[in-house]
């Protein structure tokens, strides 16, 4: 029979109250977008993110005020914090524009397009104009900084001689729309037309390459 591990007394593990505490914002953020996702925005409750969390609702208080910061928090985890990934990636690389982009829109499909995170996506298609708050809330901390990102990469590649000074460059999020349409289609007409991202993806890339080759 295998015996468990001795407790280690130079690094003895943090009581398990203190790691609850810790773990407690990721736990409802989590529970939070299930709520979101399964009843909209309008008509989730913070009862029922306390109650898919395991906690009281005065304890999601604690960490967050009312909906819509709960709401803030969920889109930071779901896809600003795929954006942070790609500005890391981004910053210092010294291989080709090309290759910069290519990472980068794998990053979107992998962080967004191809997971639950766009979902976040139909709440805002469906109920951004009832509740203007978190579509401007989603625009700036969610697309702004993409787009902006988007742009630097079309500039650097337009100022190293690599993609030609073109219709990208004014309008970045043309980058992207191939994405967008992926996410759209996979909520809607998935069951009707699947495709195979893996392939649409490579077809993604050649579309916006070739568009913006020199």
């Amino acid at each position: 029979m295998t015996q468990p591990p001795r407790p280690d007394p130079d690094h003895p593990a943090p009581p398990r109250r203190k790691r609850r505490k810790e773990a407690r914002p990721a736990e409802i953020v989590e529970a939070a977008f299930a709520v979101f996702c399964e009843h909209g925005y309008g008509k989730a409750r913070v009862d029922d993110v306390a109650r898919r969390a395991g906690i009281a609702k005065g304890t999601v208080y604690l960490y967050y005020p009312n909906k819509q910061a709960l709401f803030q928090a969920v889109v930071e985890a779901k896809v600003t914090a795929a954006i942070s990934q790609a500005a890391i990636m981004a910053d210092g690389f010294e291989g080709s524009s090309a290759e910069l982009l290519r990472r980068m829109v794998r990053n979107a499909y992998d962080n967004l397009v191809l997971t639950d995170a766009k979902l976040l996506m139909r709440i805002i298609i469906g109920e951004g104009h009832l509740f203007p708050e978190i579509q401007s809330l989603y625009y700036e901390v969610g697309i702004k900084p993409g787009m902006t990102m988007l742009d630097k990469v079309v500039e650097r590649g337009v100022s190293m001689g690599e993609f030609r000074d073109g219709p990208a460059r004014e309008f970045p999020r043309l980058i992207m729309a191939p994405g967008i349409m992926a996410a759209i289609w996979q909520m809607t007409f998935s069951a009707n037309e699947p495709i195979d991202m893996e392939r649409y993806f490579e077809s993604h890339l050649d579309l916006v390459l070739n568009g913006l080759k020199a």
